[in-house]
């Protein structure tokens, strides 16, 4: 018989996390096993409330999402995920969407709510959606209407756009 890791609960629990959480992603993600690692952890076993702090290297991937932080502290409410925030350096998530584009998304703090379909992004954050990026000390995306805001104290937002059509146009000869 196969022994399961010393961490197995915390897991458990970051299986249950990003699940639901897979909203920017490919919805088939979200069948795909769960692998994740991480230097340590510290996690209630509770099935109805408790906190779960994952520390040092913390990577995590199912299907095409991957996210790689310096420490993951998952909430529960009621048995159920109900707040993450990724921390490091610069905390990071890749994911492919169900039309194959890429998105990409970094910062140094991102918090995603579960029960508001909302993921923040502060300190130095930069999200890439096939090629339209936007950089801001804050980015707030609403994974159920696809809005995305903006902006933070003191900061400006840079936005670059892509064309519909990356063809250009031929130039208008004078002739």
């Amino acid at each position: 018989m196969k022994r399961k890791p010393a961490n197995w609960p915390a897991l458990c629990l970051v299986a249950l996390l990003l699940a639901p959480a897979a909203a920017l992603a490919r919805s088939s993600d979200r069948n795909q096993p769960m692998d994740v690692g991480a230097d340590s952890s510290n996690c209630s076993v509770s099935t109805d409330s408790g906190p779960c702090v994952l520390t040092g290297g913390v990577k995590i991937v199912q299907g095409t999402l991957v996210i790689n932080a310096a420490k993951a502290d998952i909430k529960r409410a009621a048995g159920d995920i109900s707040f993450v925030t990724l921390t490091g350096s610069q905390a990071t998530l890749k994911q492919e969407l169900d039309d194959g584009s890429p998105f990409n998304g970094r910062a140094n703090k991102i918090e995603y709510d579960m029960p508001k379909d909302t993921i923040v992004l502060t300190g130095n954050a930069y999200v890439d959606k096939n090629g339209d990026t936007i950089k801001s000390e804050r980015i707030v995306y609403n994974s159920k209407t696809g809005q995305v805001e903006s902006g933070g104290t003191g900061g400006r937002v840079n936005m670059r756009l892509q064309p519909k059509s990356k063809t250009a146009a031929p130039a208008k000869g004078g002739g």
